[in-house]
């Protein structure tokens, strides 16, 4: 009897090893090769049978990204032999009545296999026999091969063994035959096992696992209606991501702010319309579930409110006051703030216990991490509805104690100071970015500054810098403060460091007229200016003030610190994030390094007390289980 597997969501190894494969066609059936995510290779001839069963452009593609292929796409490329459509519940659950359905639909394949009912050689013209000819040659496939590892050293700049490797095994397989290819594969799938980069990011996969579950139990009362405060390109991104599960209420100043937040949230959705992931009408039913206004009707059915309105004190204060007198009591108050402290925010609350913190990022419909942030007096239901709300938009959450920064803005704040103190050192603004990249970094920390804003940076910079003070000192701030002066507030306003043509990125000249503003503060290099120095000035000042913020009791645990690292500021994922990489590198070797740069540099570089225990121990970071 032929073997036959049955596909909802699957890895591919146990369903290539099959005679037939079916899959049932609904949004939530995908199949994918996620072993390259954590820096492996898919064994098990995962790497020797995925080419010969769909063709060497469609495998690898695949295997080199681990996305997730939709039924239907799996149906047209051949991964899989049969698509069955979902049957609704009935006298069963829905996914249990599918699953009995589909046994019965493999069945009767089986013996339709077994009998030759079913032929699995498809009939193909001759434009498809000519090009089937073309794509079995050498030559086409060493073409393949150098295209492949073109596209991995620009999306990874090498810094990612797991990838190559792939493209070597797959080679191996397809130019000297499948048992060299099983050969390759095996030793390839023991070598990149015992890879620091694999153990990184594993080490992801475990804290992704940890971070989507609520450590803060089941909420008293689950939040069905969310109100969120400003239709600005941060609210609406929460709104996007909220309506698929709660009801929105989107609230405005003005019909003119409100009608651009709403098509903003529009488009989101049109755009997995146009990817296939929903329909039309599933679009417009999601939808249907946001209403829009500017005032406050309708908030005395909010369970939850949270505010995206401008970074200031003074209106966060107005605007709880204005919500707590007309949300019900239940009713949790949450502010997107990036840098307030929450307990000043709760100040003006008449329930301080109901207040509390949740950090986006933006975009919020691609930025998978939200910080979640708790006072002294947030109560633990509290926290439990925001963990519940995150989770069901889809986010990883982590959960911070409140001060100054909270974790993420606040480990970000010295690694930009030092950025600026590189440029007044003379080091370009394009030089640094590709140092910042080559370390790892997804976009370079010039880049970053843009995008967030100078503006942005200024204002935080300010606020962190009269809180925590000599530790965040390094370049001048005046250096920003003149750059926002000129009109200077990166991407948004066209012009940055680097000069935005039509706001777009790619291709983008230094802006030479704030490469004049940086003259005036320039500084004379003192000798830690080699590339690996500068990337080591970056990374040990960010990675300082994470282990300070575990010190401090901001942090829970190393776990969430990595998480919030990797996911929320794009810290290296195959160094794990910056708890990971102390346990890697070695706290000894960090904190001599930091103490060379805080001979020459001053008092900014010297290393907390509890990266120096690390260096005086075996201590880890992350303890081998």
């Amino acid at each position: 009897m032929p073997d036959i597997a049955i596909l909802f969501v699957s890895p591919l190894q146990v369903a290539l090893s099959c005679h037939y494969r079916i899959a049932v066609s609904d949004s939530n059936t995908v199949l994918y090769a996620p072993e390259v995510l954590i820096g492996m290779l898919p064994g098990m001839s995962g790497t020797q049978r995925l080419p010969r069963l769909i063709g060497l452009t469609e495998a690898l593609p695949l295997i080199l990204t681990g996305k997730n292929v939709p039924a239907q796409k799996a149906k047209k490329i051949g991964l899989v032999d049969q698509t069955v459509p979902p049957i609704g519940p009935g006298n069963k659950p829905a996914p249990e009545g599918n699953l009995e359905y589909l046994e019965e639909i493999a069945i009767i394949a089986a013996r339709d296999l077994a009998a030759g009912k079913i032929k699995r050689t498809k009939k193909t013209g001759l434009v498809q026999k000519i090009t089937d000819m073309v794509k079995d040659t050498q030559q086409f496939r060493n073409f393949v091969y150098k295209t492949a590892r073109k596209g991995v050293m620009a999306q990874t700049h090498g810094l990612y063994p797991a990838p190559l490797k792939i493209i070597d095994v797959v080679a191996a397989g397809q130019d000297n035959g499948i048992e060299a290819g099983y050969e390759a594969e095996i030793k390839a799938f023991g070598e990149l096992a015992m890879t620091p980069h694999s153990r990184a990011l594993m080490g992801l996969f475990h804290g992704q696992v940890h971070c989507k579950k609520n450590h803060f139990g089941t909420p008293q009362k689950p939040v069905e209606t969310v109100s969120i405060l400003g239709a600005g390109l941060m609210g609406a991104g929460v709104a996007e991501v909220s309506i698929q599960k709660m009801n929105v209420i989107l609230k405005d100043m003005n019909l003119a702010g409100l009608a651009r937040g709403e098509q903003q949230v529009y488009k989101g959705l049109d755009k997995q319309r146009k990817r296939k992931k929903i329909t039309s009408f599933e679009r417009d039913t999601i939808m249907s579930r946001m209403s829009g206004q500017v005032d406050y009707t309708n908030f005395k059915e909010c369970d939850m409110v949270i505010e995206a309105v401008f970074e200031d004190i003074n209106i966060k204060h107005k605007v709880i006051k204005e919500v707590e007198a007309v949300i019900p009591d239940h009713c949790i108050f949450a502010s997107n703030t990036s840098a307030i402290p929450i307990t000043e925010i709760a100040k003006a609350s008449k329930r301080p216990e109901k207040v509390i913190g949740m950090h986006y990022f933006s975009p919020v419909d691609k930025m998978q991490l939200l910080e979640i942030i708790t006072t002294d007096k947030t109560s633990k239901d509290t926290a439990a509805s925001a963990v519940d709300v995150g989770l069901r938009q889809g986010k990883l959450c982590i959960v911070v104690k409140d001060g100054p920064g909270f974790y993420t803005t606040r480990i970000l704040g010295p690694m930009m100071s030092e950025a600026i103190r590189v440029l007044q050192e003379g080091f370009g603004p394009k030089e640094l970015d590709k140092a910042a990249t080559s370390f790892g970094w997804p976009v370079g920390v010039v880049t970053l500054v843009d995008e967030v804003g100078i503006d942005v940076a200024v204002h935080v910079q300010d606020f962190l810098g009269k809180a925590f003070g000599e530790r965040f000192a390094g370049g001048n701030p005046a250096v920003l403060r003149d750059m926002v002066a000129a009109g200077f507030m990166g991407r948004k306003a066209g012009k940055g460091c680097f000069v935005y043509e039509g706001g777009k990125s790619k291709s983008r000249e230094v802006n030479t007229a704030a490469e004049e503003l940086l003259k005036k503060y320039a500084l004379e290099p003192k000798g830690a200016d080699s590339v690996s120095d500068i990337q080591m000035r970056l990374a040990s000042r960010f990675i300082n003030e994470a282990v300070y913020c575990l010190q401090d009791g901001i942090l829970r645990d190393p776990v969430e610190g990595d998480m919030g690292a990797v996911f929320g500021l794009g810290f290296p994922p195959f160094h794990g994030g910056p708890f990971r990489f102390v346990d890697t590198y070695g706290a000894d070797k960090l904190v001599a390094d930091m103490q060379r740069f805080q001979e020459i540099y001053g008092p900014e570089f010297a290393p907390c007390q509890l990266l120096q225990d690390h260096a005086k121990s075996t201590k880890k970071f992350h303890p081998a289980k």
